[in-house]
C-alpha cells in the first residue's frame, strides 16, 4: 500500500495542528500546552485510555483493534520539545514564544503520530494494541528516560516500540533505517586546571595552567587517533576553554575546559571514559598542577534490533517503495532508553533539501506529513495484520 488515502484527506488538517505546536513552543519537560492539546485530540478521536503526566509531562494513548487474538502491544513515539533558538524562518507561523523554537521538527513528529493516531481509532484494522507515546525533552532532558522511570513498558506492557525523525538532507519524503548501533552516546566532560597564577612577565615564576590546558586539548586527541580501535567510530571534542582571568599580563590560577564525548558501542565508550581522566591528571602532572575531571554520561548509543528494522524498513518500502541504508549519526537521540528496554527500530524521513536540525532557519516540510502517517499505520497494519 503507498500512502493511505484517508492520510492524504487528512493532510490540511494535521498540517494545521502542526503549524499550531509550531506557533507555540514548549522547551524540555515545560510542553504543559502541546501535553494537553494531545490529551484533547486522543480523547476526541476516541482513544481507549490517554494518560497524563508520565514522565512529568508526557502522554500516553491506547488504541485496541477489532480484535486481540494476537496479543501483541506496539508502541509508537514522537518528541514534543523544542529547542531555546530564536527563530530566523519569517513563516507566518513562526514562534510567538521569544528564544524558543521548533528546530528539529518534533511538532511534524507529534502531529504525524496524531494523524496516525486518528486514523487508527477510525479503522482499528488491526489484532492487538496500539500505545501512543508522546514524549517531552528529547532534547537533553531525558525525557524518555524519565517516561521509562515512571513504568511505560511495564504499565501498559509494551513489547516493540518504533520512533521516526524528520532528517534534512535526505531526498523529500524517502526512508532510511540501520540496524545496531545508529545515534550515539553523548557524554560530557569538565577539567578544572589548577595551577600558580602570575605575571606574564615572569613565567618561572608560575605554573602555567593555559599551558597545560593547551597541551591536554591536544593529547585528548590520542583517545581516537591511538586508544581507539580505528575501525571503530568516537569523537573527543574539547568545546570550551576558560581562564580564570583574562587580562594580558596575568597567566591564570586556573583553567576550565568543557566538551563531548561520541561514540558507538559500549566498549569504546568505557574507554573514553577510563582514559579521559588519565590523560587530563597526567599532563597537569607533568607540568606541575593538578586538573580534576567530571566525566557526565548522557544518552547511551541508540541499537536498533536487527528483526525489528528488517520489518520498519519493509513499511517503509510498502509506503515509498524503498528505503535506503542510513548514515551512522553522532549526534544523540534518547529514544535509546526505550530501545534499551524493548526490541526495537527508529527511522529517518527525508526532509529534503533544508536548512539542518537545530539551525535558527530549519522548518519542517508539510509535504511529508502523509508520508509519515503512513509509516506508523504501516507499522501496526503489517506487524498486527487483523485477524
Amino acid at each position: 500500500m503507498p500512502i493511505k488515502n484517508r492520510l492524504a484527506e487528512m493532510h490540511d488538517e494535521i498540517t494545521a495542528w502542526r503549524r499550531d505546536l509550531h506557533e507555540h513552543p514548549e522547551i524540555l519537560f515545560e510542553t504543559h500546552r502541546t501535553s494537553g492539546l494531545v490529551a484533547q485530540k486522543l480523547r476526541e478521536f476516541g482513544c481507549d485510555d490517554v494518560t497524563e503526566g508520565i514522565g512529568r509531562t508526557g502522554v500516553v494513548g491506547v488504541i485496541r483493534g477489532k480484535s486481540n487474538t494476537s496479543g501483541k502491544v506496539i508502541g509508537l513515539r514522537a518528541d514534543m520539545d523544542a529547542l531555546p533558538i530564536l527563530e530566523a524562518t519569517g513563516l507566518d507561523y513562526a514562534s510567538k514564544t521569544p528564544g524558543a523554537m521548533h528546530a528539529c521538527g518534533h511538532d511534524g513528529h507529534t502531529a504525524m503520530l496524531l494523524g496516525a493516531a486518528k486514523y487508527l481509532s477510525e479503522t482499528r484494522n488491526f489484532d492487538g494494541t496500539v500505545v501512543l507515546i508522546f514524549q517531552p525533552a528529547e532534547e537533553g532532558g531525558g525525557g524518555g528516560k524519565e517516561m521509562c522511570d515512571d513504568g511505560l513498558m511495564e504499565k501498559w506492557g509494551i513489547q516493540e516500540v518504533y520512533g521516526m525523525h524528520n532528517w534534512p538532507g535526505l531526498p523529500l519524503g524517502s526512508f532510511a533505517i540501520r540496524p545496531g548501533g545508529f545515534f550515539a552516546a553523548t557524554d560530557q566532560f569538565v577539567i578544572d586546571i589548577e595551577g600558580k597564577g602570575g605575571h606574564a612577565a615572569k613565567p618561572h615564576e608560575t605554573i602555567d595552567t593555559t599551558v597545560i590546558a593547551s597541551h591536554t586539548v591536544l593529547a585528548l586527541q590520542s583517545i581516537v587517533s591511538r586508544n581507539v580501535d580505528p575501525t571503530m567510530e568516537a569523537v573527543v571534542s574539547v568545546t570550551s576553554f576558560k581562564t580564570s582571568s583574562n587580562a594580558f599580563n596575568v597567566i591564570p590560577q586556573g583553567v576550565q575546559i568543557k566538551g563531548t564525548v561520541r561514540t558507538l558501542s559500549p566498549e569504546v565508550r568505557a574507554l573514553a571514559e577510563q582514559r579521559l581522566p588519565a590523560i587530563a591528571m597526567k599532563t597537569a602532572e607533568v607540568f606541575g598542577g593538578k586538573a580534576e575531571v567530571n566525566y557526565i554520561r548522557g544518552y547511551p548509543v541508540m541499537v536498533n534490533t536487527e528483526a525489528e528494522t528488517e520489518f520498519a524498513a519493509g513499511a517503509a518500502i510498502a509506503v515509498t517503495g524503498r528505503c535506503d541504508e542510513a548514515p551512522l549519526v553522532m549526534g544523540g537521540e534518547d529514544f535509546a532508553y526505550m530501545l534499551e528496554e524493548r526490541p526495537g527500530a527508529y527511522i529517518l524521513l527525508g526532509n529534503g533539501d533544508t536548512a539542518s536540525v537545530h539551525n535558527p532557519e530549519y522548518n519542517f516540510d508539510d509535504d511529508i506529513i502523509p508520508t509519515g502517517c503512513s509509516w506508523w499505520a504501516e507499522i501496526v497494519e503489517q506487524r498486527m495484520p487483523a485477524a
